[in-house]
C-alpha cells in the first residue's frame, strides 16, 4: 500500500475520533455538576457556595432542584432510548452505509445537547424537566447509535491492516473527552454558571457534527478511488432482518455478559463524585470529580495497549472473566472500608481497559461481517436497558430517607458477580464449540496472502465471517 494511501486512513480514522469527542464530554456533564442539579432552587446570599465552609458545614449550593430520584432519571432515559434506537441504528447503518448514519446520527447529537441546555433556563417552572429528559431522549439516540457507526468506519477502512490501533485511538480520544469533562466542567460552572457550560457542551458536539460531514466525504471520495463503491453496496443489499436468527448462543451470553459488567460501570460513574463527598468528607466538589474521572484517566492511557495485547494474544473469554473477578474488590473497597477512593477508581479503570478490548472485540468473531452493526446495535440496546434500570435502582436507594451509601456499592458488586457467572458459561460453550474466543488472532482469523492485503485492504470478504476483524473494542455508550 502506497504511503499515500496509508496516510488518507489515518486522515479518516482522526476526523473519525472527533466524533465522539464532543458527546462524551456533553454525557458526564451531570455527573461532574451533580451538586449543581440536586442544588436548592434560592441560596441566602450569606450562605451560597459551591464548597464546604470553614466550620465544616454544608453551604448551600444553588441549583436546579431536582431530587436524586429525577436526576438518576437523566442517565436512565439516555439508556433506554438507546436500547430503543441502537437496533434499528445498526441495521439502518448495515443497510443504508456509514454515510447516512453518520450524518443523522451527529446531527441528534447536536439536536439533544441544544434542547438539554435550553431547558436549564427554565429553573423552578414545570418545563425544566420535560425539556431536560427530552434533550437527553434526543441525544441518546443519537450517541449510541454514532458510536456505531464509528466502529463500521473503523473496521472498514483498517481491515487487515493496525486495526486493533485504530480502535484504541477511537476509544481514547472518546475518554479524552469524558476525562476533560471532569477536569474543567466543574471550574468553568464556577465561572460562568450551569447555563453557559451546558451550552459550551453544545458548542463541542457541534465540533463533532462538522467532523461527521469531513468524515463521510472523505469516506465517499476513498471508496470511489478505489472501486469499492459497488461491493459495498451489494454487500448492503444482503442484510436482512431475519439474519438475527442466526446469531449464537455465544453471542447472546457475550450481550450479557457486557450488560452486567457495565452495569456496575455507568451508574456508578453517574453518582461516583458525590457518593465520594458523602463518604469522604475531606474531598470538595473538584476534587471528588477528579477521583471519579480517574476511570477515563486509567483507560485514556491503557485502552489502545489493551486492544493491541488483546489482538496479540488473543484469550478474549478468559480476559472477559479476569476482568469480571478484579472487579470485585473495587466495590467492596467502596463499600466497607475507608481506602482511599483514588485507589478503586483507578482499579476500576485498568478493569474497564480490559474489558472493552476483549469483550467487544469478540463480536467480530461470532457474528458474520455483513450483521456486525446489527449485531453491535442489539448488544448496546441490552446493554442500555440494563444500566437503566440499574440507574433507577441506584436513584430509588439514594433517594429514601434513610439512604445507605454502601447499598448502592452491594448492589453494583451483586451485578459483577453475574457478570462472573455469564462470563464463565460463555467460555464454556465456547470451548465446546471450537474455543474461538480464546484463540490467538492468528488462528481464529485466516491470513491474507500479501498480494491480497495489498490489493483489496479494505473490504472484508463474504467468506471471512468466522474471525475477520479481531481487535474491535468499543466505548459507550459506549467505553
Amino acid at each position: 500500500m502506497s504511503s499515500f494511501t496509508a496516510f488518507y486512513r489515518f486522515l479518516v480514522l482522526f476526523f473519525c475520533c472527533l466524533l465522539t469527542f464532543g458527546s462524551y464530554f456533553c454525557f458526564d456533564i451531570p455527573s461532574v455538576l451533580q451538586d449543581q442539579f440536586q442544588g436548592n432552587l434560592t441560596c441566602p446570599n450569606s450562605t451560597a457556595g459551591n464548597g464546604t465552609s470553614g466550620n465544616g458545614t454544608v453551604e448551600c449550593i444553588e441549583g436546579l432542584g431536582m431530587t436524586p430520584e429525577e436526576y438518576n432519571l437523566l442517565y436512565a432515559i439516555y439508556a433506554w432510548t438507546n436500547a430503543l434506537v441502537v437496533i434499528m441504528a445498526g441495521f439502518l447503518t448495515d443497510k443504508l452505509g456509514n454515510r447516512f448514519g453518520v450524518f443523522l446520527f451527529s446531527f441528534l447529537v447536536v439536536l439533544g445537547s441544544t434542547v438539554f441546555a435550553l431547558g436549564s433556563h427554565f429553573k423552578g417552572t414545570k418545563y425544566l424537566l420535560p425539556l431536560m429528559l427530552t434533550g437527553r431522549l434526543i441525544f441518546g439516540s443519537g450517541n449510541g447509535s454514532l458510536v456505531i457507526v464509528q466502529n463500521r468506519i473503523t473496521a472498514f477502512w483498517f481491515k487487515g491492516k493496525e486495526l486493533a490501533l485504530a480502535f484504541g485511538l477511537t476509544v481514547a480520544f472518546s475518554r479524552l473527552g469524558s476525562i476533560l469533562n471532569f477536569f474543567l466542567t466543574q471550574r468553568f460552572e464556577a465561572h460562568f454558571g450551569m447555563q453557559w457550560t451546558l451550552w459550551g457542551g453544545t458548542v463541542l458536539c457541534v465540533l463533532g457534527f462538522l467532523a461527521a460531514i469531513t468524515v463521510s466525504a472523505l469516506d465517499k471520495v476513498g471508496t470511489r478511488q478505489l472501486g469499492l463503491d459497488g461491493a459495498i453496496q451489494e454487500e448492503s443489499r444482503k442484510v436482512r432482518v431475519q439474519d438475527i436468527r442466526q446469531f449464537s448462543l455465544r453471542y447472546w451470553l457475550l450481550v450479557l455478559t457486557i450488560m452486567f459488567f457495565y452495569n456496575g460501570i455507568f451508574p456508578f460513574i453517574a453518582d461516583a463524585s458525590k457518593f465520594i463527598q458523602d463518604k469522604y468528607s475531606e474531598y470538595s466538589q473538584e476534587e471528588a470529580a477528579y477521583v471519579a474521572g480517574a476511570v477515563y484517566d486509567s483507560s485514556l492511557v491503557l485502552c489502545a495497549a489493551m486492544g493491541i495485547l488483546i489482538d496479540y494474544i488473543g484469550l478474549r473469554g478468559v480476559f472477559a472473566v479476569g476482568c469480571a473477578l478484579l472487579t470485585l474488590p473495587v466495590f467492596a473497597l467502596l463499600a466497607f472500608t475507608f481506602v482511599p477512593p483514588l485507589v478503586s477508581t483507578i482499579w476500576l479503570g485498568v478493569t474497564y481497559s480490559f474489558a472493552a478490548a476483549s469483550m467487544w472485540s469478540s463480536f467480530p468473531l461470532v457474528v458474520p461481517q455483513a450483521t456486525l452493526g446489527t449485531a453491535i446495535g442489539i448488544a448496546t440496546s441490552v446493554q442500555m436497558i440494563g444500566v437503566g434500570l440499574s440507574n433507577l435502582v441506584v436513584g430509588q436507594i439514594l433517594g429514601t430517607k434513610s439512604s445507605k451509601l454502601w447499598l448502592v456499592m452491594v448492589f453494583l458488586l451483586a451485578n459483577t458477580i453475574c457478570c462472573i457467572v455469564t462470563s464463565v458459561t460463555l467460555n464454556v460453550v465456547d470451548h465446546h464449540q471450537g474455543g474461538t474466543l480464546n484463540k490467538t488472532t492468528k488462528k481464529s482469523a485466516p491470513q491474507e496472502s500479501p498480494s491480497t492485503a495489498d490489493r483489496d485492504p479494505l473490504l472484508a470478504e463474504q467468506e471471512e465471517v468466522d474471525g475477520d476483524i479481531p481487535g474491535q473494542s468499543s466505548s459507550i455508550n459506549n467505553s
